[in-house]
């Protein structure tokens, strides 16, 4: 918008800037005119004269600044109106132009003020974008080590930059993965999820890259990869430092070229995937070791969020559990169930070592085992010394009944008593799930399943009635 009250130097510059510059001209002969149009427009730039009969490019300026701080405006000065353009620059404008003008300057000038107002007014956007954005599905807290978590992948979400997310077990990882996802222009597309730990080296290979029929015995059929499914979408490598040294060189080539090779094809295809990783080990630490490439981690490390443990989150432990208990309330149709003050005091005081994913495991075994009314300490299935302070009492309640067994007996006949509780609480928390219990425990799942069949305790027994595991 050009404002001045000559009809001469409003046609001069709208030839001069519309032949330059990349925008649309407006032209108004006085500052209450120019009023009237920010009605109905709203310019980027304006442009306008100091001394003006009805309303001078001073009050001119205040009034559009407090209606919109984001419109660049440029003040013309003739001869003994400079101290008045050294004012109107402490007021807020963003330059001043004297006459007569230099042509080259007055086409510089607007071209830097559309683009500042372009980046002021972007910058506003997102910052409304992410005042108004609703907190991500699953997650539940207002601590400010969570909230700051959160905001960084809401910030990113919508570029295709590749997301490192670490944490320690159990606080969140793949569900900020998702969030991700789902907040990204790719979410109508399904987000691919890779449990790199659980595939051998040779599965995992031909899982993310495909196969061409005849690449190896028993490709009777061409398969397509995992990568190549996630074309247009995410695909998450879940655990990604357990993957092995030979696969990471081809992940490397896929984030550094976005192609794919098939195994048993000598071309490349191209894909268009974004690739989220997370993993909760010293990556740093593991590559010192030569376990894990370190080019490959500056690829994988474009942009890192680290989830909080429930230790960064105290605050909101009183919150996750009212929320894991109604939802498990609902769902098993227990709301006769009330949590004493003494159990919720337990569960604020307890180390987390699971983080979140232990303390909901530990409120849905409240609800499924609790009786009717009132939950107990008691259901918690927690050590003695939490229910007795009695150290003694404690001591002596677990070993009274096999003084008279020689100290070898004595010692097995502890550890079956302890093998068997143990494998009962991790079952029952994870449902009956052995892949999930086995990662609980720090085991492999077959060495799991040997101690559950040495002490005849089947997963069958856990299994929520019409779920899969």
């Amino acid at each position: 918008m050009i404002v001045d009250d000559e009809p001469d130097m409003l046609s001069m510059l709208r030839l001069v800037i519309g032949k330059k510059c990349a925008c649309d001209i407006i032209t108004a002969q006085s500052g209450l005119t120019a009023l009237q149009l920010l009605e109905k427009y709203r310019p980027d730039v304006v442009v306008t004269d100091i001394k003006m009969p009805d309303l001078n490019g001073l009050e001119l300026l205040k009034k559009i600044r407090k209606r919109d701080g984001t419109i660049s405006i440029v003040v013309m000065t003739g001869y003994g109106t400079i101290d008045m353009a050294v004012q109107a620059l402490k007021d807020g404008a963003f330059d001043f132009l004297e006459k007569p003008f230099d042509k080259d300057r007055i086409v510089r000038v607007i071209n830097n003020c559309l683009e500042r107002t372009a980046l002021l007014r972007t910058n506003l956007q997102l910052r409304e974008k992410l005042n108004n954005l609703d907190q991500p599905e699953g997650f539940v807290g207002q601590s400010p080590a969570l909230k700051k978590a959160l905001d960084l992948l809401a910030r990113v979400a919508d570029t295709d930059a590749t997301v490192l997310i670490r944490g320690e077990s159990g606080t969140g990882k793949e569900l900020a993965a998702r969030a991700l996802h789902n907040l990204s222009r790719r979410r109508e597309q399904r987000m691919i999820t890779v449990n790199c730990p659980a595939l051998p080296e040779n599965v995992l290979e031909s899982e993310l890259f495909g196969y061409s029929r005849g690449a190896f015995t028993g490709a009777m059929q061409e398969k397509k990869g995992l990568f190549l499914e996630a074309h247009g979408s995410t695909i998450l490598l879940d655990e990604i430092a357990d993957i092995p040294v030979s696969i990471q060189t081809k992940l490397l080539r896929v984030l550094q070229e976005k192609e794919i090779q098939a195994l048993g094809q000598n071309k490349t295809i191209k894909v268009d995937v974004r690739v989220v990783a997370t993993t909760n080990q010293d990556l740093e630490a593991k590559i010192k070791a030569g376990e894990f490439r370190e080019d490959l981690f500056y690829r994988l490390n474009v942009v890192s969020v680290v989830m909080p443990g429930l230790k960064e989150m105290k605050e909101d432990i009183p919150l996750l559990i009212h929320h894991f208990l109604a939802k498990f309330q609902k769902h098993y149709e227990r709301q006769d169930l009330t949590l004493p003050p003494e159990i919720l005091h337990y569960l604020y005081q307890r180390e987390w070592q699971g983080n979140i994913r232990e303390l909901q495991n530990i409120i849905k075994r409240l609800v499924l085992v609790a009786p009717q009314g009132r939950m107990q300490l008691s259901d918690l299935g927690i050590m003695e010394e939490f229910q007795d302070t009695s150290a003694e009492k404690n001591h002596s309640a677990g070993f009274r009944d096999l003084h008279d067994y020689n100290f070898n007996e004595a010692k097995a006949k502890i550890i079956q008593r302890f093998s068997e509780d143990y494998l009962r609480n991790i079952l029952t928390i994870h449902g009956g799930n052995v892949t999930a219990a086995a990662a609980a425990c720090g085991l492999e799942r077959q060495a799991l399943q040997r101690i559950m069949r040495r002490y005849g305790i089947a997963s069958a027994d856990f299994k929520q009635p019409g779920k899969s595991r």
